[in-house]
């Protein structure tokens, strides 16, 4: 396994780490087969979307917090940030990526995005 830490600048970001997965990959040693990328956190969250356009992950960090306001709700978690558990919920914690040749098999516009949802802070994937 091999483990990274990605410093989020804002409250709800996406980052796209598709670089430090290949990274990884290419440290491990990884030739074919499969990988999981894994955030251990419960208020962030790993996905695959389209990396051209950055307005989609921007569009798509709106509408989570329409799904999910931080304000105005009536939730009972005594955290104070239920709003980005739920989120991290919706977006899942993992993803996994097919690797040929050492190199990961994503389609045209794709990347993999770290998607921060309780910043900034500190956060951790891990590659296996």
């Amino acid at each position: 396994m091999r483990s990274f830490g990605i410093q989020t600048s804002a409250r709800s970001q996406c980052i796209n780490i598709t670089d430090r997965v290949q990274e990884a990959v290419q440290a491990l040693g990884i030739t074919d087969g499969v990988i999981t990328v894994f955030t251990p956190h419960t208020t962030c969250a790993v996905t695959i979307n389209e990396n051209a356009d950055p307005h989609v992950m921007g569009d798509i960090l709106m509408q989570l917090e329409a799904l999910a306001p931080w304000e105005n709700a009536a939730y009972k978690h005594d955290g104070g940030n239920t709003a980005a558990h739920m989120k991290a919920s919706l977006v899942g914690s993992s993803v996994q990526v097919i690797v040929v040749s050492g190199s990961l098999q994503l389609g045209m516009w794709q990347g993999i995005f770290l998607c921060e949802f309780d910043g900034p802070r500190i956060r951790h994937v891990w590659v296996q």
